[in-house]
């Protein structure tokens, strides 16, 4: 995890934290245990209030809608496929043909999707596949042809 981001900044807070410990140890011992005491008590206020800024703006950025969400708000989705021939989709899934020579045909009009096309409820959040040719759907499937060669005639 040293490599990414995220784990720099753990590096960074932690070299922050250890610093402020030598700092507190250091006006403890130099100076006298009173003035420690004090500036211990507002070093901890101000770390406490730099704790909650961050969890409330957390809390803020992560109740926005995410790119492509409905502009109406609700809850962020995540959708995700891992591995070779993995298919995930957020909502609901018809006719697809998914994987080499599959195919779905139809010979009349096609028909609404089933659930009139309504997307997932809103506590449903993520959806995943991993695997080789996983797939995975938030909401109804039908009339999918998933696999190598296979077909879906609807009539």
């Amino acid at each position: 995890m040293s490599g990414t981001a995220g784990g720099r900044r753990v590096w960074v807070v932690g070299g922050l934290c250890g610093s402020a410990a030598v700092g507190l140890l250091a006006v403890s011992v130099l100076v006298d245990l009173d003035t420690g005491d004090r500036v211990a008590s507002v070093v901890g206020a101000v770390v406490g209030l730099a704790g909650l800024a961050v969890s409330v703006w957390t809390a803020v950025r992560d109740g926005q809608p995410g790119p492509g969400a409905p502009s109406g708000g609700g809850t962020r989705r995540t959708v995700r496929a891992r591995g070779r021939g993995a298919v995930a989709a957020g909502g609901d899934v018809s006719g697809n043909a998914v994987g080499d020579r599959s195919r779905v045909t139809r010979t009349a009009a096609p028909a609404s999707p089933p659930g009139g096309g309504r997307t997932p409820p809103p506590g449903r959040s993520e959806v995943a596949a991993r695997g080789p040719g996983a797939v995975a759907a938030g909401g109804e499937a039908s009339g999918n042809a998933v696999g190598s060669g296979s077909e879906v005639e609807e009539r």
